[in-house]
């Protein structure tokens, strides 16, 4: 059994500077200021349109994450309506197989992570490998990975695609990144957030959550 802690990467190539441009030039079409673009404006005008509240406008710009968490987190991901996703399937991946080095992948709970009880992480650790067992014996007596997959835990790794504009990220954000979110994907949208602060100016500079 393999343990690995979440992850997440952008997968869409980033220019910050370029979707401001590309926003203003979509924005502006409201005003009828196309005139006003300059090669300096787009901040400013991005920056307006989301101080005002018209963050229709930055729905105009697509942005891929892959997310790698547990299938719990990833249920509450998937809740997001306005998105795509691609998702590691347990009914095609067959975690006994060479493929996937004949065995199951976990994400260790940021809890079993910090907790200092030992039997607490012992207890966890086991049932994991108490699943992975039943799993494998599962696929022995030929049961499909979608049968065998019954037993998994929820805390199976998952790979999960996810694609939303910059307004439904803005929305991800705020709801997963705030301290009444899970703690488990509280740290994916803070991860995230950083990486869209380092890589696109304004859209998301508003948004802190470091605090709570």
């Amino acid at each position: 059994m393999r343990i690995v802690k979440p992850e997440v990467e952008i997968i869409t190539p980033i220019n910050g500077e370029e979707i401001l441009k590309h926003l203003e030039q979509v924005g502006r079409i409201c005003y009828r200021s196309e005139d006003r673009i300059t090669e300096e404006s787009a901040k400013q005008f991005v920056a307006g349109i989301i101080k005002r509240g018209h963050e229709a406008v930055i729905e105009h710009f697509n942005i891929t994450v892959k997310f790698i968490t547990d299938r719990g987190i990833s249920h509450e991901i998937v809740r997001h309506r306005i998105a795509s996703y691609a998702q590691e399937s347990t009914r095609y991946c067959n975690y006994n197989k060479d493929k996937f080095d004949n065995q199951i992948t976990v994400v260790e709970p940021v809890y079993i992570t910090n907790c200092e009880d030992d039997d607490t992480r012992e207890m966890w650790f086991k049932a994991c490998l108490t699943a992975e067992q039943y799993y494998f014996e599962l696929s022995d007596r030929g049961c499909s990975a979608q049968v065998a997959r019954s037993v998994l835990p929820t805390c199976t790794k998952t790979e999960i695609m996810v694609t939303m504009n910059l307004r439904e990220w803005r929305h991800f954000i705020k709801l997963r990144a705030a301290k009444t979110a899970h703690p488990d994907i509280q740290i994916l949208a803070k991860d995230l957030l950083n990486q869209f602060k380092a890589q696109i100016p304004v859209v998301f500079d508003d948004l802190n959550f470091e605090e709570e």
